[in-house]
């Protein structure tokens, strides 16, 4: 062996123990990670303060609360009508470039409104056509971040970037968010707006400095995309998740979870009220929520780790089924306060070991068509939800629909535990390796 090839051997094997190292490091020392986490924490706090602004200016143009309704119904209908094809063009597409472009187009979008009041010019229309705007973008912008994820951690991170990126970033925003936004808007109706619109550019910002993976030669010959061929990218994506019997178990109980508690802040806010609780208190109680939501993110990780996933999976749905059951008997509101916060704390930790591990069983290829199908499933089952919550509680009273959709969440949690496949899974870590279900990928 000559000097060359020695030479050559040494430079492969320092340049595999450096990328061994890098692998190694917590995530808060990680460029990448950091920087997109950074830019995420900035625009979700932002969103969160117009998310309260919004039907608010509406109200003041109008006085009508349908018009406010259809307004805030605006942002969240393109999640239902586009994130099939969004997903298909996510994984054919540069996903940075993707969510440096929503981003840029938000920040433009809700810009236009403080120069619209300034000028005088601002109409509901305007309004309507700006939530319509920011919504679209944000499903092309949601997608493409969760198929990136995995780019910028490894799978032994992701438990712990799923806490922090996305349970622990979404239970701060949601906490100080909504309080932000009201006392920004009462100061002017335009500050929300021109700060959401300065922290998109702060994450357009945040997006620039992240570098990704290069592309592959094949992944580039894909950019060319016709109708026929991104049906066939949606039903390519539909088949995998099919096929894949445990993911497939996993979405429909996550469905039906969602679409059972989707209308706990109304239950929670008419059982308050039968206790006789103040506005505040009803607000106060709301917060503990968030602080569960905060708490459990804090300690997911860890559970996670010590956990398989059918432990974390299975227990944090029978912990959710039976705290949901305390609300019929919570004498005050302090106690629905605190069982809200139990079940935000537990639902943090599922949603990190669920998102965790579905994570790792995803190939790379079809991460956008993939969480955009059960993302999908997921928030379509919301509005069903909240609207069958409503109605039962109109005509069977508070109680008789808590105790109601706790039976729901019991069965919930008894179908995962009797599921052969659920209750093999194992961690997010070990399962893209060992897994028997893995399925071919389509060139």
């Amino acid at each position: 062996m000559n000097i060359i090839t020695l030479t050559i051997h040494a430079r492969s094997l320092s340049r595999r123990l450096v990328g061994r190292a890098l692998d190694q490091q917590p995530l808060w020392r990680r460029r990448n990670y950091l920087t997109l986490w950074g830019g995420k924490l900035v625009s979700a706090t932002g969103s969160q303060m117009t998310q309260i602004a919004f039907p608010l200016l509406v109200l003041a143009l109008t006085q009508s609360a349908a018009i406010a309704g259809l307004a805030g119904a605006l942002r969240m209908l393109p999640y239902l009508l586009l994130s099939l094809p969004a997903g298909a063009l996510v994984d054919r597409w540069d996903r940075r470039r993707v969510m440096i472009l929503c981003d840029s187009g938000r920040a433009i979008a809700l810009g236009s409104i403080p120069v619209a009041l300034l000028l005088g010019h601002l109409s509901v229309l305007h309004v309507c056509l700006v939530a319509l705007i920011e919504g679209t973008l944000f499903v092309f912008f949601d997608i493409a971040e969760v198929a990136v994820l995995p780019n910028i951690v490894t799978q032994q991170e992701m438990p712990a970037a799923v806490a922090q990126y996305i349970s622990l970033t979404d239970g701060v925003t949601m906490l100080l968010g909504p309080a932000l936004g009201g006392a920004l808007y009462a100061a002017g109706r335009m500050v929300p707006f021109l700060l959401d619109a300065i922290s998109y550019g702060a994450s357009v910002l945040a997006l620039w400095r992240i570098q990704l993976p290069r592309r592959t030669a094949s992944d580039e010959q894909a950019d060319s995309l016709s109708w026929r061929t991104m049906r066939a990218d949606i039903v390519e994506g539909v088949v995998w998740l099919w096929r894949h019997r445990t993911l497939r178990a996993l979405t429909a109980l996550l469905g039906a979870g969602n679409c059972l508690v989707a209308g706990e802040a109304l239950l929670v806010i008419v059982l308050a009220e039968r206790l006789h609780a103040t506005a505040p208190e009803v607000g106060l109680i709301l917060g503990l929520g968030g602080c569960g939501a905060v708490f459990g993110a804090l300690l997911a990780e860890r559970v996670v780790r010590r956990l398989t996933f059918a432990q974390a999976f299975i227990g944090g749905n029978w912990l959710v089924a039976l705290l949901f059951l305390l609300y019929a008997v919570a004498p005050t509101p302090f106690a629905l306060g605190l069982v809200m916060a139990g079940i935000g704390a537990v639902y943090a930790v599922i949603n990190v070991a669920q998102f965790s591990y579905r994570m790792s069983l995803i190939p790379d290829a079809l991460q956008g068509r993939v969480s955009s199908i059960i993302r999908l499933m997921l928030y379509g089952s919301l509005p069903l939800g909240l609207a069958v919550a409503g109605f039962a509680i109109e005509h069977v009273g508070a109680v008789a629909t808590v105790l109601a959709l706790g039976v729901g969440l019991v069965l919930v949690a008894l179908a995962a535990s009797l599921h052969p496949l659920i209750r093999r899974a194992r961690s997010s870590e070990t399962e893209s390796e060992t897994h028997d279900e893995q399925l071919p990928v389509a060139a």
